[in-house]
């Protein structure tokens, strides 16, 4: 198996050095606390070791579909590897565990594009849209939205005007099951081993579109029901190679789409370049004077739907009462949080270039 069309980058061939007497594998797929791993001599079982579970301080650091690990072997001739170290994520996809408080669940990672898949008849929803493209740049992956199932649509081109209005910078494909014309604009982010991630609700095609992209019916399918809701056909996340170009990620349907972290610079780009307009810099859009951003809802030039979906993910990811910038020292301070926040991380990195000049 040509590990560089899985995805394998020179970065984390380097970073596997550092682990000498074990193999790089790259999770396909998981069932409770068992991993399914391919290696350069095929697919293998095998678990985390009991070091790694005890050192474990999250959920969200135990492997996930797309990681990168290191483990004791490269075949399964002597019985089931043990997964020893994950590789740094180069970006991961993840929402808000159902049921749970303040934990994270991973979704996929190591994904160079995200592929938001939603319907074109009754599942169309662009608040939900909006969460997903919010997580989808947080990710450090590309969002592109894939709106299935055109042949059921009598208002395309609506739709499509209602997308971009929200889907700021994303490329946008129309698709459907009766046509490969859409779909086959998809295999251009599939090249030099790149990874893609399918994300979406339960039953709007997200098997069907992986399935022509190899060519062969290999994910089970299955449309919406009569009332509406999608058919869980993809129970669990899965890994697939797709011979020649690089590596798709299948994950089941998500009716709900919890937000602990997301990138709302640039899914609500629109609101951030005129709030940034406003008289005032902490303008909250209700009541002040000059209000760059009411005006616009008054000009008809934006939705008070979308200002009140922003305001919602803002609360949701508690960036109340924080403008662009201050969101983006939030976000870098939890991101730097273990070694005591951005300003010590700016005093490690500057020390840390100061030892390579000497």
């Amino acid at each position: 198996m040509n590990m560089k069309n899985l995805g394998l980058t020179d970065r984390f061939i380097q970073e596997s050095t550092q682990y000498s007497n074990l193999f790089i594998g790259r999770v396909s797929s998981q069932s409770k606390n068992i991993y399914k791993v391919l290696t350069e001599h095929g697919e293998m079982t095998a678990e985390i070791s009991g070091k790694f579970l005890y050192s474990v301080k999250d959920p969200s650091e135990f492997p996930a579909v797309g990681d990168f690990v290191m483990v004791d072997r490269n075949d399964s001739t002597k019985g089931i590897g043990i997964i020893h170290h994950v590789l740094t994520r180069k970006s991961v996809f993840t929402r808000k565990a159902a049921g749970k408080k303040e934990e994270l669940q991973v979704v996929a990672a190591n994904i160079d594009t995200v592929f938001i898949c939603m319907s074109l008849n009754n599942d169309f929803n662009l608040r939900r849209l909006e969460r997903y493209l919010s997580i989808a740049w947080d990710s450090g992956a590309i969002p592109v939205v894939v709106l299935t199932k055109s042949d059921l649509c009598t208002e395309i081109e609506q739709r499509l005007n209602e997308v971009a209005s929200v889907a700021i910078g994303v490329d946008v494909y129309v698709t459907t099951s009766t046509s490969d014309d859409g779909y086959q604009a998809l295999k251009s982010y599939l090249t030099n081993g790149q990874t893609a991630a399918f994300i979406g609700s339960s039953g709007v095609g997200k098997s069907t579109l992986i399935n022509c992209l190899l060519g062969q019916t290999v994910m089970d399918t299955s449309g919406i029901r009569n009332d509406d809701k999608g058919r869980h056909t993809t129970t669990r996340r899965e890994l697939i190679m797709i011979e020649g170009t690089g590596v798709v990620i299948d994950t089941p349907g998500m009716r709900e789409l919890g937000i602990m972290s997301a990138d709302l610079t640039k899914s609500f780009a629109d609101i951030d370049d005129l709030a940034a307009t406003c008289k005032f810099n902490d303008c909250t859009h209700k009541n002040e004077p000059n209000c760059a951003v009411q005006k616009a809802i008054k000009d008809g030039m934006l939705s008070a739907e979308r200002l009140e979906s922003y305001r919602k993910l803002i609360k949701e990811t508690k960036y109340e009462g924080l403008n662009s910038k201050m969101i983006e020292k939030e976000k870098l301070n939890s991101l730097f949080s273990e070694m005591g926040g951005i300003k010590n991380a700016k005093k490690f990195l500057k020390e840390q270039q100061k030892k390579k000049r000497r």
